[in-house]
């Protein structure tokens, strides 16, 4: 029979060799009760103490002790391993066919506004961009829409309330800070910052807390075109508009120009296009010729230069060109819906 140290190092060794092979959980476990178990082959060792001298019986004691605590943490770092995934390295198979890796690509609504910029930098168009969180001078003011217009009630938009340190404002007082409702304020900005001639096409995000259906977000992009110069006159705005239509959807698209009515414009117009797969008319967005008001608060003579400007919905846009009937397909983030284009 082998001596009790040498017993030590073959329990050791067959502990080694079976951990190395546990490939499961269910394996692992009848390892844990083999070996590690209240009646384990490790605590067996123990029983061999009692036919040794006195003064062996320390040493062999500590020889037990150190291979319990040796085979508990080996034991604890497969357990660590299985449940990760990690498995020991497999040969692997070259014949098994290869997995093509997936590529991802730009949101539909980017590439949209990338089509947009596109079309309108070829009409003569820069870009111009402007911030989300907007004043109430560029947002309203500047815009000639009055304190009493209903487009300024608190319900309508999304004010924002600031820590000044000295007390949290109610975000309503005058020249409070909102998410932008339009890129309108944008024109204000060029303005103020360029002399006429300008020519600007401005994409980007608005807020309005609108009830979500199929034609309706609280969050949506807008692609706002702005010119400023001397004899600018409704003909061109209208013949731009068509120009943008026939060129963007197609030279057979319906297209209409209803009056209507925007603080910032005088005369106004709301544009629609015609939808084949909804068989009606659906608003793209407003246009009309600029105020004479937003020009002098943009320090622009009213007298020697005019100017258009129109705001389109770049989600309903991209509807009528892809035959999308449901505008919350944007934001849901549904992987099918998003790699069709």
């Amino acid at each position: 029979m082998p001596q009790p140290i040498e017993q030590i190092e073959e329990v050791s060794a067959r502990a080694d060799a079976e951990l190395a092979a546990v490939k499961s959980p269910a394996e692992l476990e009848q390892f844990r009760i083999k070996y590690l178990g209240s009646k384990g082959e490790i605590k067996g060792l123990m029983k061999l103490l009692g036919g040794l001298p006195k003064e062996e019986k320390p040493p062999f004691g500590q020889k037990v002790n150190a291979l319990s605590d040796r085979v508990s943490n080996a034991f604890e770092a497969r357990k660590t391993d299985l449940e990760s995934g990690s498995q020991p390295a497999m040969a692997e198979d070259v014949t098994e066919p290869g997995r093509r890796p997936q590529l991802g690509n730009r949101h539909i609504l980017m590439q949209v506004i990338d089509e947009l910029t596109e079309l309108f930098g070829r009409m003569g168009f820069t870009v111009a961009s402007g911030p989300e969180l907007e004043d109430e001078f560029h947002n309203f003011v500047a815009l000639n829409i009055p304190k009493s217009h209903p487009a300024r009630d608190p319900l309508d938009n999304y004010y924002v309330s600031i820590d000044t340190g000295e007390g949290r404002s109610s975000g309503f007082e005058d020249n409070a800070l909102l998410l932008r409702t339009q890129t309108s304020t944008v024109q204000i900005r060029v303005m103020e910052k360029q002399e006429p001639p300008i020519r600007v096409v401005i994409p980007g995000r608005v807020y309005r807390p609108d009830t979500h259906d199929e034609t309706h977000l609280s969050m949506f992009h807008q692609l706002e075109a702005l010119v400023i110069d001397e004899g600018v006159t409704m003909v061109d705005l209208k013949s731009t508009i068509m120009q943008f239509v026939h060129a963007y959807f197609g030279k057979e698209t319906k297209v209409r120009f209803r009056p209507s009515f925007f603080p910032f414009t005088e005369p106004s117009a709301e544009v629609d296009v015609y939808f084949e797969d909804k068989q009606r008319w659906v608003e793209l967005g407003g246009c009309g010729m600029v105020h004479p008001n937003v020009l002098k608060a943009c320090n622009v003579d009213p007298e020697k230069y005019t100017g258009w400007a129109f705001g389109f919905g770049i989600e309903r846009i991209a509807m009528r060109k892809y035959a999308i009937n449901d505008i919350r397909y944007f934001v849901e983030n549904d992987v099918r819906f998003l790699r069709q284009f």
